[in-house]
């Protein structure tokens, strides 16, 4: 879903366009692939994850394209997923390496339906079974230096794992993660799990239903001193309505989400 609202993008008013992804589409089921060919009409009610969905993919692109202009050349896509970045930032890389990390079945379909960009290196992994602590020494077979600086971006995983799984696997990303590191995550408020209001009721059942309920939060007031005590520093916070208000028309900026964040770190040195 996420993966093909980040093409439909092209459906919203040119203003709030705020990402071009033409692979998205590609990894549509059946029902998916008739919400895209519908859009335009279906519009009044997509049009509140389109735009949550850019507001938030826009936020990361930006965290890559700062790290490649400042020299970076390794980036890791935690949970992958069905993230079509390493296609749709092909040129920009250029001799950069980008290490994506996810769960075998999903990665192979993904590389079913996407051809392999030459920069990728695929490291399939269960977050929930395999053992974090050994990931460093696998990623490194695979060509990631851990002297360099990594751009770790874990886009859209953290609220399914539980919280050992989030502890152990921020631990493992410092670990592999050189000085000047940077480490962009998103999450939900802990408030939203423990107060659901409306939406995030059906969200939750709708998670539930395909397999992934929503399992873990954080309250914001603590995230520094959470980074902070696994080797991170925050430098920034922000939630996507904050950001939608900046980025979005004000119709639009009022109908993405409050209580789902983006936080930005740096490797301690």
């Amino acid at each position: 879903m996420i993966a093909v609202s980040r093409s439909l993008g092209r459906v919203l008013p040119e203003d709030a366009r705020l990402i071009h992804d033409p692979f998205g589409e590609r990894f549509a089921t059946p029902f998916l692939r008739f919400v895209a060919n519908n859009a335009t009409w279906l519009l009044p009610v997509i049009e509140s994850t389109l735009a949550t969905v850019q507001v938030r993919t826009r936020l990361i692109d930006e965290a890559l394209i700062s790290f490649l202009e400042q020299g970076g050349s390794q980036v890791l896509l935690l949970g992958a997923g069905y993230d079509a970045r390493a296609a749709r930032f092909a040129e920009r890389l250029g001799d950069a390496r980008v290490f994506e990390i996810d769960h075998p079945a999903t990665q192979a379909d993904k590389r079913a339906r996407l051809p392999d960009p030459a920069s990728v290196h695929y490291l399939p992994w269960d977050f929930e079974r395999s053992p974090v602590a050994e990931l460093p020494a696998a990623l490194a077979a695979l060509g990631h230096e851990p002297t360099r600086p990594t751009l770790t971006i874990w886009e859209g995983v953290t609220m399914y794992l539980s919280e050992p799984a989030v502890d152990t696997t921020a631990r493992a990303i410092a670990a592999l993660s050189a000085p000047g590191s940077r480490f962009v995550f998103t999450y939900v408020e802990r408030g939203a799990l423990e107060r659901p209001g409306f939406v995030y009721r059906l969200v939750a059942k709708l998670v539930s239903f395909v397999g992934e309920p929503l399992r873990f939060g954080f309250e914001p007031s603590e995230l520094p001193s959470w980074t902070a005590s696994r080797g991170f520093t925050l430098e920034h916070d922000v939630s996507f309505h904050d950001a939608a208000e900046l980025l979005l028309p004000a119709r639009l900026a009022a109908q993405v989400e409050r209580r789902m964040r983006v936080a930005f770190a740096t490797r301690a040195q």
